[in-house]
């Protein structure tokens, strides 16, 4: 199973974009999909430095808003095992 993030595409250079995960930018090789189906603004899914598919705002969003809730969760997973000192699995 791989991880993709949405992002959201800043600028696009020829196959190549660059684009943003929050205050994060990173360079995404576009080579997967139609270019000619791209604009900045458009959202993609980005897995280890190729975008392979672009997904709507509405997905994104949802999608960044879990990765959120789970940080989170593993935030206040971590603060219980710091004050129990037990590991928790």
């Amino acid at each position: 199973m791989c991880l993709s993030i949405p992002a959201r595409i800043e600028e696009i250079n020829g196959e190549m974009a660059r684009c943003s995960v929050g205050q994060a930018e990173y360079e995404a090789s576009l080579q997967m999909l139609d270019i000619n189906e791209l604009a900045v603004g458009d959202y993609v899914l980005l897995h280890t430095g190729f975008a392979l598919q672009k997904i709507s705002e509405e997905e994104a969003i949802e999608t960044l808003k879990l990765f959120d809730e789970f940080e989170a969760f593993n935030e206040s997973l971590d603060e219980e095992e710091k004050q129990s000192g037990q590991r928790i699995v």
